[in-house]
């Protein structure tokens, strides 16, 4: 599949190291075609991989991922190109934090919206499926490291588009009964308020390398 990764920190960086392994065709989206993230991770993947701008990247991926910071996607987005996105699945991987306060972070959305909401308005014609933003980049792609069953989450408007993010997780690593699929976009408010909560036991625990399993009688 061609995918497109828009953002070339950790997160993006990590996923796309891992689609790029499972054979997918790979693109790395960035502001500046001169993003010393993007040099360093074209020059550490290999065959299968390009890079380009978010509007080159986007342009002929079948599917799209967001680890753009949660405060510049939208600005990220529009940047790649609405009709870039129509008709695509766009997974949303970020999360809305904001550190102009300082550590810890506030979230900029929360309560009654989501950025994955923000999102899936700002581009109606785009499927959006919020997934993978409750763990640390090297739990999204490799959730063996952690002992144990543990689950991930998903929430968008499109059955079939969730579907295949379904698929996705699962190529990760993720056991189909512990991904969890909370319903329509509207979920993402719950994935995202997680984050003050998970910044929490990050410091308490002392680190990223953890996550939760919802256990049901």
């Amino acid at each position: 599949m061609r995918i497109a990764v828009l953002g070339t920190g950790v997160v993006g960086r990590t996923i796309a190291t891992k689609l790029v392994q499972l054979g997918h065709e790979v693109t790395m989206g960035s502001r500046s075609t001169d993003s010393e993230g993007l040099r360093e991770w074209l020059g550490e993947a290999g065959e299968g991989t390009s890079g380009g701008t978010f509007a080159d990247a986007a342009a002929d991926a079948e599917l799209v991922f967001n680890c753009t910071a949660g405060e510049a996607s939208l600005d990220a987005l529009a940047a790649a190109g609405e009709g870039n996105l129509a008709g695509k699945v766009l997974v949303d991987v970020a999360n809305p934090l904001d550190f102009s306060r300082g550590m810890p972070p506030t979230l900029a959305v929360c309560n009654d919206d989501s950025l994955g909401e923000r999102i899936q308005a700002a581009f109606p014609q785009a499927r959006v499926v919020k997934a993978l933003n409750t763990v640390n980049a090297q739990v999204m792609t490799d959730p063996g490291r952690l002992p144990g069953a543990h689950n991930v989450f998903v929430c968008g408007n499109d059955a079939e588009a969730k579907a295949s993010v379904r698929e996705l997780l699962q190529a990760f690593g993720w056991p189909r009964e512990s991904i969890v699929d909370l319903g329509e976009i509207g979920a993402a408010r719950g994935t995202e308020m997680y984050l003050p909560l998970w910044l929490r036991l990050m410091g308490a625990l002392g680190t990223a390398d953890f996550n939760i399993q919802v256990r049901v009688p």
